[in-house]
Order: C-alpha cells, then sequence, then structure tokens
C-alpha cells in the first residue's frame, strides 16, 4: 500500500508555477478601478509639476561657442544700413503699384556689396483642403486661376560665398518685406540685415554661405518663404505649369537695374541656390513699442508641433541676454497669470519645496509661487501651440524640410527715431552676427541637443523624457480597464448560463458558452469599426461642403453637422448597431463595448503621441476620463448610492466637454471671453487646421469624435 502510495504520488504531474508577472497583471486587473484612480490623479499631477521640474537650459553642442569672439559690426555698418532704410521709406520707391522699385533699391545694395543676386517670381497658391495631402507640404494648392501681372510675388534674394567654405553648407536670413504696405518696422528689419550683410562680405572667418532672402510677403510671409524653399530643394525643369512671365513688362524691367547689365555682373536671372541649409533666421521689427524694455520674442513652433534642435535658442537668447541686454520673451497663455487657483496650487508647491528642504537641505524643489504661474502660462503656450500643428511664423516652412529655423521678432522701447534707430540697428545686428558665427563654427547639423521639449521660460525646458511622465501614466489604466471588463462581462454571462446546481447542464453548454463568448466581442469590435468608418467619412465631409460658393462659416458648419448626423443614421441602418438590437438576454453588452472602445482609444493616443505629442497629452486629459468613467446612466440611477451619483454627475459634465466643438468654445471663452463666441468660428477654426494639414484634424476626426459618440451611447445603453 506505501508503495502505490508512493507511486501515485509521483505519478502527479505538479502544477506549473504562474510567472510573476502574470501574477501581477492579474492583481492589476483585479484592481484596475484602484490603479485608474492613482494612474489618473499621478498623470495630472505630475503634468502640473512640469513647471516645477524643469531645467535650465544649456548649450549641448561646444563648438557653438556663443560670445567667445568681439561683435565686429560697427557704427559704418550700421549707417549702411540706415542709407537703405531711408531709400526703402522715401515716397518715391512705392511710386510703383507693384512695388517693383522697391526690390530694385534692395538688389542694387546687394549688389554693391559683391553679392550675387537674383530674383525668384512665384504665384500665391490657394491652401485647399485635400485628404490625401496631409503629413506633406502645406502649400501643396494650386495657383489661381485668374491671375495677372499685378498678382505676382517676387523674392529678392542675395548670396555671398563663403572665403573659407567649400559651398556645402549655407545659412539663410528671412527679412519679410511687403513692398505695397510696408511698415518702418519692414524697413528697419531689413536694415538690420542689410548691416549684418555688409560685414559679412568682408570678413575672413566664414565657412558658410551667406543667404539673404528677402521674402515678398504681400500674400503671407510663409507663402513667399514656402514658394521659394520648394524652388530651392525640388526645382522644376517646366514652366508648363506657371503663368508666363514674359507677358509682364513691369516684371520684365527687373532686369534693368541701373549700372549693371545682366551679363555683366553678379546679377543672374536663373533660380541661385548655396548649399545644404544649416539653419535659418527670420528676423522681424515690431512698430509698436513696448513699456519697459527692449524686447525680443522667439516663435518656435512649427507644422505638426516640430521644434528646431533646443540649441539655436539657447544660442539666441544667451546673445541676447548677456551680451545685446535683450529682455528675452516667449509666448504665454495670459489668461493663467491672472488664475487665483493656480496661484494657489503654485504656493503650495512653494510651502512643499520649504518642508522638504527643511528636512534635506541638499534636495533643491520647487519655485517661487510667482515663477510657477509664469512658468505654466508659458508651458501651457507651448502645448498649446504645438497640438494646433499650425507653423507660428515662415520659420516653419524649413521645418518641413528638416531645417532648423526659428523668427525673431525685436520690440523696441521708444519711438524709433533717429538715436534709438542706431541703437536698435547696432544691437540687433551684433545679435544676428553672433547668431550666424556660432552656426558657422559647426562641423554637422544640429543634433546634440533636444528636438522634443517643451518651454517654461526662455532659459528652461521640460525633456522628453519627463513629460511623457504624465502621458504615460493616464493612458497607462486603459489597457488594464479594457481588460476588466472582458472578463467581467464573459464572467457574469457564464454565471447566467445553465443551473449550476446540475452538473449536466454544466458539462452540455460549457462548451456552446466557451464559443459564444469568445466570439461575443465581435459585435462590439463592429461597433467600433462602424463608428470610426463613421468618423473618417466626417473627417472627409469639408472637402465637399468647401466647394460650395459663397457659403459663410456658419452654412458650413450646419451642413457639416447635418451630413454627419445623416450619414452616422445610414450607417447604423445599414450595418446594423449592436447596441440598437442587443438583446435583453445579452448582459453587460455595454461593457464589452467599453472595452473595445478603450482599446481603440489607447491605439490612437499611442500613435498620435509620436506625430504630436502635445495633441495626444491633451487628447488624453479630455478622452481618459470619459471613457473610464463611462456607464450607462440607468444603472447608476438604479444604485442611488452616493457614489452612482457622483458617476452620473461626471459623465454629463465630461460628455458636455469632451465634444470638440463644446471644447473648443470653452477654451475660446477662457482666453477672448464667451461674448466673442460664435458658431461659425468652429468651421474658421478647422478650416485652418485643415489648409496647414495639420494632423490635429484627423485625431478630432478619426479618434476623438468617435470616442465621444460610442461613450454616449454606453452612458444611454438600455440595460
Amino acid at each position: 500500500m506505501a508503495e502505490t502510495k508512493e507511486k501515485s504520488l509521483s505519478d502527479e504531474k505538479p502544477k506549473p508555477r504562474v510567472r510573476p508577472i502574470v501574477r501581477l497583471g492579474i492583481f492589476l486587473i483585479s484592481h484596475s478601478f484602484l490603479v485608474s484612480v492613482v494612474c489618473c490623479t499621478a498623470g495630472v499631477l505630475a503634468l502640473f509639476l512640469l513647471p516645477v521640474l524643469a531645467k535650465n537650459t544649456y548649450i549641448s553642442e561646444n563648438a557653438l561657442m556663443p560670445g567667445s569672439a568681439s561683435p565686429m559690426l560697427s557704427n559704418q555698418h550700421v549707417s549702411d544700413g540706415n542709407r537703405l532704410v531711408k531709400d526703402l521709406t522715401n515716397p518715391n520707391s512705392k511710386s510703383s503699384e507693384t512695388g517693383i522699385e522697391s526690390h530694385k533699391i534692395i538688389a542694387q545694395y546687394m549688389l554693391d556689396l559683391g553679392a550675387e543676386v537674383s530674383f525668384h517670381k512665384f504665384h500665391p497658391q490657394m491652401n485647399q483642403f485635400h485628404p490625401l495631402h496631409f503629413f506633406s507640404s502645406p502649400v501643396s494648392g494650386k495657383i489661381q486661376e485668374n491671375y495677372s501681372c499685378s498678382s505676382y510675388g517676387i523674392n529678392t534674394v542675395g548670396i555671398i560665398r563663403a572665403p573659407r567654405g567649400d559651398g556645402k553648407e549655407a545659412i539663410v536670413l528671412v527679412t519679410p518685406y511687403n513692398a505695397l504696405k510696408s511698415g518702418f518696422g519692414e524697413a528697419l528689419s531689413l536694415g538690420i540685415a542689410y548691416s549684418v550683410f555688409s560685414l559679412l562680405t568682408q570678413v575672413t572667418w566664414l565657412a558658410k554661405d551667406i543667404i539673404w532672402l528677402v521674402a515678398d510677403s504681400q500674400y503671407g510671409e510663409y507663402a513667399a518663404v514656402a514658394a521659394w524653399l520648394r524652388e530651392y530643394q525640388t526645382p522644376k525643369f517646366s514652366s508648363l505649369s506657371t503663368p508666363n512671365a514674359e507677358m509682364c513688362p513691369d516684371v520684365n524691367n527687373l532686369f534693368e537695374l541701373k549700372g549693371h547689365s545682366i551679363s555683366g555682373s553678379k546679377f543672374s536671372n536663373s533660380f541661385r541656390r548655396a548649399g545644404t541649409m544649416a539653419a535659418a533666421l527670420v528676423l522681424k521689427v515690431r512698430d509698436q513699442n513696448e513699456q519697459f524694455e527692449d524686447t525680443i520674442s522667439i516663435y518656435a513652433e512649427a507644422s505638426n508641433g516640430q521644434m528646431p534642435n533646443l540649441d539655436l535658442i539657447n544660442v539666441v537668447n544667451y546673445l541676447a541676454v548677456h551680451r545685446q541686454g535683450l529682455r528675452v520673451n516667449v509666448e504665454k497663455l495670459w489668461p493663467l497669470l491672472n488664475s487665483s487657483w493656480l496661484k494657489s496650487l503654485g504656493e503650495i508647491f512653494e510651502s512643499l519645496a520649504k518642508v522638504a528642504k527643511s528636512l534635506y537641505p541638499k534636495w533643491k524643489f520647487g519655485i517661487p509661487a510667482t515663477e510657477y504661474v509664469e512658468g505654466t502660462a508659458t508651458l501651457a503656450s507651448s502645448l498649446y501651440y504645438q497640438a494646433l500643428g499650425v507653423p507660428t511664423g515662415p520659420h516653419g516652412a524649413f521645418r518641413d524640410y528638416q531645417v532648423d529655423a526659428i523668427t525673431l521678432e525685436i520690440s523696441p522701447k521708444f519711438s524709433l527715431d533717429k538715436v534709438w534707430r542706431n541703437d536698435i540697428l547696432l544691437r540687433g545686428g551684433r545679435l544676428i552676427e553672433g547668431v550666424i558665427r556660432s552656426v558657422n563654427n559647426l562641423l554637422e547639423k544640429f543634433h546634440q541637443s533636444f528636438f522634443l521639449y517643451l518651454l517654461t521660460s526662455p532659459s528652461k525646458f521640460v525633456s522628453v523624457g519627463v513629460y511623457m511622465i504624465a502621458f504615460a501614466l493616464l493612458i497607462a489604466p486603459l489597457p488594464m480597464v479594457a481588460a476588466s471588463l472582458y472578463v467581467d462581462a464573459n464572467s457574469s454571462s457564464n454565471c447566467s448560463k445553465g443551473d449550476s446546481s446540475t452538473p449536466s447542464a454544466i458539462t452540455d453548454t460549457d462548451e456552446h458558452g466557451i464559443a459564444i463568448r469568445s466570439w461575443r466581442w465581435l459585435n462590439s469590435a463592429k461597433l467600433v469599426f462602424i463608428v470610426h468608418l463613421w468618423g473618417a467619412i466626417v473627417s472627409l465631409l469639408p472637402y465637399f461642403i468647401s466647394q460650395i460658393p459663397d457659403c459663410s462659416p456658419t452654412t458650413s458648419f450646419m451642413i457639416w453637422v447635418l451630413l454627419s448626423i445623416l450619414s452616422l443614421l445610414t450607417l447604423n441602418s445599414v450595418l446594423a448597431s449592436p447596441l440598437a438590437c442587443a438583446k435583453a438576454t445579452q448582459e453587460k453588452e455595454w461593457a464589452l463595448v467599453k472595452s473595445v472602445t478603450i482599446s481603440s482609444v489607447f491605439i490612437g493616443l499611442g500613435l498620435m503621441s509620436v506625430i504630436n505629442f502635445a495633441t495626444a497629452e491633451i487628447g488624453a486629459l479630455l478622452m481618459v476620463p470619459m471613457c473610464l468613467l463611462a456607464r450607462p446612466l440607468k444603472l447608476d440611477v438604479r444604485a442611488g448610492t452616493l457614489r452612482s451619483f457622483c458617476r452620473l454627475i461626471c459623465n454629463l459634465v465630461l460628455g458636455h466637454i469632451a465634444f470638440p466643438p463644446a471644447a473648443f468654445f470653452l477654451l475660446k471663452g477662457m482666453l477672448d471671453g464667451f461674448g466673442n463666441a460664435n458658431v461659425g468660428d468652429f468651421w474658421m477654426w478647422v478650416e485652418s487646421l485643415w489648409a496647414w494639414n495639420s494632423a490635429t484634424y484627423l485625431f478630432i476626426g478619426m479618434v476623438q469624435l468617435p470616442c465621444w459618440v460610442l461613450c454616449v451611447s454606453i452612458l444611454f445603453h438600455t440595460c
């Protein structure tokens, strides 16, 4: 008997050990509610902590060496720039209706310095929505059909060949200029650029070619720069698609410059090129005066949240503050500066920092409350403009070709009389000289510093390794809650099948029940697929609505809403929504729908974080709480508890806020006041997104809107 017992024990197979990672997964799924609360709270808290965790900027590339050499720009170069300003502001230079006289003056000044000069003629292009042009160049519209000679744009380009270079690299300096409606600020920006240009023709240390582009901004600053860049990067060998310039006598007169024949000088009718662009600076001067001190504003956001290398901003900030005594500004969301709750939050963080320092003196945590408020306003602005995906200046055209570029806008403190004009010319010119000298030292493209970052001030930033924590914490509960809902829905349906007191009943229904449960999620997946297909249709509708002539924004928006509703009803009737035809015996069908919805949202947010993190972060703040709290309202009404009542209120509030038009009007009201809101404003905002091929438009139409529809269908599900 003993031998038989030992043999039977030895024949028994040992139970397989569950791996620790599987145990952890089971634990997290079984406690998904607690995990969701902890992760979402930590994610929001981490987002508000970003201004506190911001680090001081620093120069990563040692070869830049900003400020290591004394500026060479002298008063003589300033006087040269002043002469150009006087000639451009002379009323005689604006006698022509096309502003050609101004272009001749600029070209003549460039030629006098020995630069290679050419004119680039372009036609304005109409930005039109096209669903297949996303993530491509945002100026892929078509040329205006009714064109005339006066509708030509003319860019003036001057090139200095570097004495120590091989012509393979170049630095671009851009000054937007509208010859027909130019202000004194635009003329002064040309004066600054010319003073630097005249200096660079004389130096011996120049190793990169210098391109000075005077962009004709009568059709927009971005359009002029983008047209020149298209020709520079992708030359056209046929002019069949462009109007014939020979029929325009004013354009032909451009080549008749006083004292210079085409064949005997460096003036050329053909398009001139230099080397690969290492960096680009766009220089502008504001006509309005600041009240306190001379400032320079930096604009860096490009299409789809792209940012230039942080070293370029660091060089400008260092030279402007420590060499020229200019105050550097970056954009802020000004309503947040007067926010009382934000100030209270900053005071809390400041108090916690004092307590932490008293416990451990070496721990440098926390910033003053006023600095926290200003940092949060700057961070929110950086997040907002990156999420829009619309360039904040003509520098965005360079980022489409992976060229690091920023826009610098100088705001003088006093009126631009003769004394202060010379001061701005000198300080602005020396700033541009220092930046060009630093970029000239580079042996390769910018790569050492960050490309993914958020600014909290001109001298502080949050890197991708820090701000991704908040996003990761926000979306972390989604897969766990989806798995928990799936398991819960299947287990509840399993308990309702058959009579547990009869073993034969369990045996008979088990195989059939497993087969049904394993495929029930396909009905929910079908619903989610239908709604996302509807979202794609809604995203394409504006392409056809925009073809309607003389249609106001309000009318276009109402047509869009009507067609969207009709298309949803049509898809629901043709493909049969699972929620609409759910049988009463299918308990917790809404849980499976919610599980698949959460899974699709998790995938959508993950993909969007790769394309534009700022859009994914804002989308997570709106969508994750709505997805996690979505539950049929009837169940909360039946429960009658305080918890269910609070969840019901939260669902109603989030259902209104997460609706894209409602979220837009709420944000617009916070920034500009609710009295200025108009129904057509949403159409105009969306129109600007698709005109610039912003990926945010696709995210709203194909991720956020379907998510909102699915969550609303769950709220009104008949259990």
